[in-house]
């Protein structure tokens, strides 16, 4: 199919600030190709706070996460009152399934039923052709290819914003570069890093490297407790801007020369803004998840066993990121500061 100029187009994407960034390339080739279309987007808090200001998104509509039923109840109320063109459901989940099924659209498009997950197929009534599993930003690219729309190039266009400048030089003015920023943790304890290797990683970037850390996250119970071992146990403790806010990690991310991540939203959103990541893998798969189209050679993939091919899989393998060393991640920064470093 292809879009008319002026196509009201829904997209539905509840949570996860990863699969959000991932996400924006699709909205920005839509307004690239068609500036008049009207683009709505079903969220939920966190991927509505990243957005504020994004210029290719006309309007959120927020799922209430906490409200539960009466949530829903207000997102159909609005929904019945908002005829669109299409919905692109990129979002295999069963909260997004129900509000898939509510919009009023002739055209729904979602994956494929071998790719889509709880009931998902239900609520479309058009599909993308099937294919193997592959990484999550290429599976949302092929919806562009379903309404015609060119996907390169591929851009992400989150920020800062010219507002947003003169926070971001009050935050660096005290913290000269070159800066690597260390993502604390992840909404899933079972993809975080030990603390008693943060600590140990800190100070060998700063002892080694010479690099000023800046440690990034949320305000989670774990986080917080990283946040205070790091002070007590570091001989140069990171800046500490846990739980900034997603606007804010944007300008701490765009700000710095290098970043350190486990599969977690910043990682994604830093690869958004052209930073070099060290991903670090041992719960999910990499091929799947990792930083998209990013130097392998930062990758840490403790996922894998040696010699084994990269798996496309939703499967998980928990207790693999204590396999994660600090000497492991060094080797990746020395890479970084030979191959990268010079090109900031």
């Amino acid at each position: 199919m292809n879009l008319s100029a002026e196509s009201r187009i829904c997209i539905v994407l509840l949570s996860a600030v990863g699969d959000v960034v991932h996400a924006l390339p699709v909205i920005n080739a839509i307004k690239r190709h068609r500036p008049r279309a009207h683009i709505t987007w079903l969220l939920q808090e966190a991927g509505a706070s990243l957005l504020q200001g994004h210029p290719a998104v006309d309007e959120i509509l927020l799922l209430e996460r906490k409200a539960g039923l009466a949530g829903f109840v207000k997102m159909a109320m609005e929904l019945a009152d908002r005829p669109f063109d299409v919905v692109l459901d990129l979002q295999c989940y069963f909260k997004a399934t129900l509000l898939t099924a509510l919009c009023r659209s002739p055209v729904k498009i979602g994956f494929d039923r071998a790719r889509a997950r709880e009931f998902n197929w239900l609520a479309t009534n058009m599909k993308l052709s099937p294919r193997p599993l592959a990484h999550v930003q290429d599976h949302f690219l092929e919806f562009l290819d379903v309404i015609g729309v060119p996907r390169e190039p591929v851009e992400w266009n989150i920020g800062p914003w010219p507002s947003e400048k003169e926070w971001q030089a009050h935050f660096f003015r005290h913290l000269p570069g070159p800066r690597v920023a260390l993502v604390a943790g992840t909404s899933n304890p079972r993809k975080d890093w030990t603390p008693e290797s943060w600590v140990r990683l800190n100070d060998s970037l700063q002892g080694q490297f010479g690099l000023r850390t800046i440690l990034v996250g949320a305000r989670s119970p774990r986080e917080i407790a990283l946040g205070e071992k790091m002070l007590q146990e570091c001989i140069h403790p990171p800046k500490e801007a846990l739980g900034c806010g997603l606007r804010r990690l944007v300008s701490i991310l765009d700000g710095s020369d290098l970043v350190i991540s486990p599969d977690t939203g910043p990682l994604h959103l830093a690869g958004a803004l052209g930073k070099p990541v060290i991903g670090l893998y041992g719960y999910n798969s990499p091929a799947r998840v990792g930083p998209w189209r990013q130097d392998p050679r930062l990758l840490i993939d403790a996922f894998h066993d040696p010699g084994e091919s990269p798996q496309m899989t939703f499967r998980h393998r928990p207790g693999r990121m204590s396999r994660i060393t600090v000497e492991d991640v060094l080797a990746k920064v020395e890479i970084w500061k030979k191959e990268f470093s010079q090109k900031r």
